[in-house]
Parts: C-alpha cells; sequence; structure tokens
C-alpha cells in the first residue's frame, strides 16, 4: 500500500524545480517508491564549501526538499498544502565529489504535521548525514506549482 495520497504517476516534480534552490543545487528525483521517495543531489562547486568537501547546508537543503516533496505528495494536494517547521541534520562524513542520494520516509504522519527522515549516502552506500524534518500540514490549496503557473 502506498504513502501517497491518490495517483502520483502523472505528477512531475521536476517541473517544478526551475527557478528555484532545487535547480540551482542540481537536486533530481530519482525514484517515487510506495514507501518512500528518492532523490540526488551533484556534490560539485554549487555544493561544497571552500574546503572542497560537501557543504552541510546542501545536505540540509536536500533534506527539506525531499522531506517537502513527500510531505506534498502524501497529503490531499488541493486542500493542503505543507511547509517545513523544523529540520535537523548530523553530518556524518566529508564527500567531495560525485553524487549523494537522499531517501526519505515516513517517521509519522499526523493530521497537522508531519515527520520525515532523510538519509543521505555517498555512491558507496555510505551514510553521510541523517536528517529529520518536521512539515506544518496547513489547510490550503497547495501552492507548489510550475514557474509559468506560478503566482
Amino acid at each position: 500500500m502506498s504513502l501517497w495520497f491518490g495517483d502520483v504517476a502523472g505528477i512531475d516534480l521536476t517541473a517544478m524545480a526551475p527557478g528555484t534552490l532545487i535547480e540551482n543545487l542540481g537536486i533530481e528525483i530519482v525514484e517515487i517508491r510506495d514507501d518512500a521517495l528518492v532523490g540526488r543531489m551533484p556534490v560539485d562547486r554549487r555544493t561544497v564549501q571552500p574546503a572542497g568537501v560537501l557543504h552541510g547546508g546542501a545536505s540540509v537543503a536536500l533534506a527539506e526538499t525531499l522531506a517537502s516533496w513527500a510531505g506534498y505528495l502524501a497529503v490531499d494536494r488541493e486542500r493542503f498544502h505543507v511547509v517545513g517547521q523544523e529540520i535537523n541534520a548530523n553530518h556524518i562524513r566529508p564527500i567531495a565529489s560525485g553524487w549523494v542520494t537522499a531517501t526519505v520516509t515516513p517517521a509519522n504522519l499526523g493530521r497537522r504535521a508531519h515527520v520525515w527522515e532523510i538519509r543521505i549516502v555517498d555512491e558507496a552506500g555510505r551514510l553521510v548525514c541523517i536528517s529529520r524534518c518536521t512539515l506544518a500540514v496547513i489547510e490550503q490549496r497547495s501552492t507548489y506549482a510550475t514557474p509559468d503557473a506560478r503566482g
């Protein structure tokens, strides 16, 4: 059984990324599973700190992006919108190049708040960062949109 609300097969999350931080950091959605959402981000000039390794803020941006997309998919988008309320992250190991992959799964999906766990790994599958993000579920139609539909 899927944790997503309705049929999500036709939803193109990537189409909503242009003109956003998501596009600037090169974040891509890789897979929508019944029980998780998977995305990835390059470790390159856009996402590293001056020391040459993945910036912790880029990891947090990846984590919140995936949690927000997951929350968006998990609610009735005609009735609800989700927004980040709190996020934390533990940075486990540095990475200087390649890609990191994030998998988001629900810790708790309440009526007014969601808690999502995000595990970010390197190309060898080693844990780079673990994060937890709380989303507020607001009773209003979702405002996520493609660039041409934004107000």
